[in-house]
């Protein structure tokens, strides 16, 4: 016990060596598990970041979708039939120079509708010619609708499109 005239017990540090850092012996036990927590945490953290900057999207990519007009939603089987498609952007904006094409989807068709949308319009019109029919066991199926949006622009068809419904209207 040092003869100290505060009360306090704790060893006196005047004489302690302050000639060279190596020769410190007090120890850090705690010091690598925090760094392994911090660590740990931080990789999280950046994993959550990095998540919500992927679920952005491409940058400048916008979608395109069609509209079908009111009176051809659905069409008679085995029937010549015209149906008036619009194509559109996100936003509402026409879409000049893309391919509709209708493929089979619970009804059949035979091969594949295709029609383009001109320079200055976004109207196309798919000409079914009898080829679209539904199975003997079935009321109602549908008709795919897919988007090939000009090849010199930012848009893109990702997103499920509307169907065309094939049933007997009468």
């Amino acid at each position: 016990m040092s003869d100290r005239s505060d009360g306090s017990d704790r060893p006196d540090r005047s004489n302690r060596s302050r000639s060279s850092f190596a020769r410190d012996d007090r120890a850090i036990e705690g010091l690598p598990i925090r760094l392994v927590i911090a660590l740990v945490v931080g990789v999280a953290a950046l994993a959550l970041m990095l998540n919500m900057l992927g679920g952005i999207g491409d940058v400048g990519d916008t979608e395109v979708t069609v509209e079908i007009e009111n009176d051809d939603q659905i069409i008679d089987p085995d029937s010549d039939t015209e149906v008036t498609v619009y194509v559109i952007d996100e936003n509402g904006n026409d879409v000049e120079d893309a391919t509709v094409v209708a493929t089979a989807g619970s009804a059949q068709l035979e091969g594949v509708v295709r029609a383009d949308t001109d320079s200055d319009s976004n109207e196309a019109e798919l000409d079914f010619d009898e080829e679209q029919s539904l199975r003997a066991d079935q009321d109602m199926g549908t008709l795919e609708l897919e988007i090939i949006p000009p090849s010199d622009s930012n848009y893109i068809d990702e997103q499920p499109n509307p169907e065309i419904r094939v049933a007997e209207t009468n």
